[in-house]
């Protein structure tokens, strides 16, 4: 069991750098490679930059917001 958690563990990590790179890369030095570069092809339009994390935060939000709540009427099922 360790060893699959470990295992977990590094491919979240990786995972996590992999974005995180991809992301920097994208929003802090793209904008200064020019635009007939043929390294565009490989990267999203720039407008997305800020959607695609935004979307993704609000849906992470939402899945907090439904869990809470839903652990909250179960919890009060229990006491009741």
């Amino acid at each position: 069991m360790e060893l699959a958690d470990k295992t977990i563990g590094l491919m979240l990590t990786i995972t996590s750098l992999s974005i995180f790179t991809y992301y920097t890369f994208w929003v802090i030095i793209l904008p200064f490679v020019d635009h007939d570069h043929f390294i565009h092809n490989y990267f999203l339009p720039q407008e997305f930059a800020l959607i695609v994390p935004v979307s993704a935060g609000v849906v992470l939000l939402s899945f907090l917001c439904i869990f809470i709540g839903y652990m909250m009427l179960k919890s009060k099922k229990k006491s009741a």
